[in-house]
């Protein structure tokens, strides 16, 4: 059991076939932290009103976080995109977990990180909502092929994993950076508040790096990458990746992975 000062998970799309929920138990079986925050998209809204997939896992996970929370884990859910509905309840309390749209949260070491989603600076999602949603069902197209792309790869001897839903997902993200530029957008409304970072997630794309002097954390998702931010006791940010292949091979022994944001997340 590794015991860390906080955790923060994003993206993992509960009520879907692409949420990892398995690995994401994994992970909370053996960390063990003083806080927890949950950053957006943590149940997934927009796919469910197209079909709703909710495993014993799934439901096993907000079990445990439900749990977690009773007996004194500080748990936050900001809303992302997925799950906006949610920002309705700002500063509202649920079984012990506390909604809040967003959160200044301060490191052992004293530094500041502004916690949020991270939709609002993706320009596709605020600005072209349809082509948000284009994107989700596109994206779920691929990850249903990923199915066979894996069975394909097993038949040839090729054991390990390879995601053409997050191939495509990641060429596709490269070209709305580029014109959208979602870390700098981000980054730059953390120099206006005099903060020292930020961790958010949105766009399933696990990282932490210096810009100009502050940290740009992002906590990936439960989907494809399975990774999470943990904050050690003095305050050091790690990035975990929870990943093995296996369990994307046991999903897809299952059938079919269902699961959607392409250039909406």
């Amino acid at each position: 059991m590794m015991k860390v000062r906080t955790i923060f998970l994003s993206d993992i799309h509960l009520g879907t076939r692409g949420c990892q929920a398995e690995r994401l138990l994994e992970f909370l079986r053996t960390h063990e932290a003083e806080q927890l925050f949950l950053v957006g998209d943590i149940i997934d809204f927009w796919a469910m009103k197209r079909s709703i997939h909710w495993t014993p896992a799934q439901n096993t996970v907000v079990q445990k976080i439900l749990r977690r929370a009773r007996h004194g884990e500080q748990v936050m859910l900001i809303p992302g995109n997925h799950d906006e509905a949610l920002r309705e309840y700002h500063n509202v309390a649920f079984g012990d977990i506390l909604v809040a749209n967003e959160h200044v949260h301060i490191a052992a070491d004293g530094r500041r990180y502004l916690v949020i989603h991270g939709d609002e600076f993706d320009q596709v999602t605020r600005h072209h909502r349809w082509l948000a949603v284009l994107g989700d069902v596109g994206y779920n197209l691929l990850v249903r092929a990923n199915v066979w792309v894996a069975w394909l790869r097993r038949t040839f001897g090729i054991a390990d994993y390879w995601s053409l839903a997050g191939y495509a997902k990641r060429r596709v993200k490269r070209a709305v950076s580029f014109i959208f530029d979602f870390e700098d957008a981000v980054m730059h409304a953390v120099r206006e508040r005099g903060l020292d970072g930020v961790i958010c997630g949105h766009i399933h794309s696990a990282a932490i790096k210096d810009v100009e002097g502050m940290t740009y954390i992002n906590c990936g998702d439960w989907v494809d990458s399975c990774t999470a931010i943990v904050e050690h006791m003095d305050g050091r940010m790690e990035l975990l990746h929870s990943w093995q292949p296996v369990a994307m091979q046991a999903a897809n022994d299952e059938g079919e992975q269902d699961f959607a944001t392409l250039a909406s997340k």
